[in-house]
């Protein structure tokens, strides 16, 4: 029998497949779909040390064009553990491209002017070398102070006097305009950082202020505490780190409570930072508000990172860490 004489219909039956249920599929992300359409800038071709041919396949299917244009949408410090894949990586993170994008980004407020004659006159034209040596303030995560202290009970019927160890933190978080949130809670880093933003209920308790910082790395701060008799609150911190260019530790250099008088404060147009430029620690606008120098709760400032928010030791509850050594 000759296969022409069979005949088959194969005809899918659409009407059967109406008993399946719908289901509703999400479309996996794709960041380098939006590559697409881009006009990438050339760059000069990687040369190894040896003559021998890179055995790499990431190196075969990925040209330097792209590689550059990836690194390009990296901030910093992702772009610093890049460099420390190989060889090629790191001379294709050495671009001064990628660090002047990034100068010019953190210090915004200076202009592109001013910033591009610190680096030829202080930094000898590398932008590299200025954003690992120039003071700059992160602004990828918060700044968090951890203080505890001993606080005594009272002694009630036929119980004993008890001593409460009491932790609480303060947060900061700065932004590139010169604006930074201030936030006092017992509340651990992973519940804090969710409320860190401009559009916090008073509920959270997050208040926003004005800094400065300088070129020797000191911070001069202000905020106003609203209520029934505003309270300004000023602080002096001096920016480090723990190796060059980290800018993850915060000196507590003083701070200090003041009145202000709300007839000043109601025609004053300007940031709260100007407001109180000129003035002595001891100076207040306000008889009913004496002007306080704290010298509680002063222990340094750590950066954390957002993404390291979850997991940072300084999570942990007091009967596992009764005290932080920042470093």
């Amino acid at each position: 029998m000759a296969s022409s004489d069979i005949s088959v219909d194969i005809r899918p039956d659409f009407n059967s497949l109406d008993h399946f249920p719908r289901m509703r599929y999400i479309a996996t992300d794709r960041p380098w779909l939006k590559l697409y359409g881009i006009r990438v800038q050339s760059m000069p071709p990687f040369r190894s040390l040896s003559c021998k041919p890179d055995p790499a396949l990431i190196h075969h299917c990925l040209p330097d064009e792209l590689l550059l244009e990836i690194f390009t949408r990296m901030n910093p410090y992702t772009l610093g553990r890049a460099a420390c894949v190989c060889r090629k990586w790191k001379y294709t993170a050495r671009n001064p491209a990628l660090w002047r994008a990034a100068c010019l980004k953190t210090w915004q407020r200076s202009g592109t002017e001013a910033n591009c004659m610190m680096v030829w006159s202080l930094y000898d034209s590398s932008w590299r070398r200025m954003w690992l040596q120039r003071p700059r303030i992160r602004i990828d995560g918060l700044y968090v102070s951890r203080n505890t202290y001993i606080h005594t009970g009272v002694t009630e019927w036929q119980f004993k006097k008890t001593v409460n160890v009491v932790c609480y933190y303060r947060y900061l978080r700065f932004f590139p305009s010169g604006k930074f949130l201030y936030k006092i809670s017992p509340d651990n880093i992973k519940d804090a950082v969710k409320c860190m933003h401009f559009r916090a209920s008073k509920a959270d308790c997050v208040f926003k202020g004005d800094y400065i910082l300088s070129e020797d790395g000191q911070i001069e701060m202000a905020l106003l505490y609203p209520g029934h008799r505003y309270t300004l609150v000023r602080m002096r911190l001096r920016l480090r780190g723990t190796t060059i260019g980290a800018n993850n530790r915060l000196d507590v250099l003083k701070i200090l409570t003041t009145g202000v008088n709300a007839t000043e404060l109601k025609n004053w147009t300007g940031s709260i930072l100007e407001l109180v430029e000129g003035w002595e620690e001891d100076e207040t606008h306000d008889p009913d508000v004496p002007a306080v120098s704290h010298s509680r709760g002063l222990s340094p400032f750590v950066f954390v990172p957002f993404e390291e928010a979850d997991t940072s030791v300084l999570n942990l509850p007091v009967e596992k860490m009764d005290y932080y050594v920042p470093g």
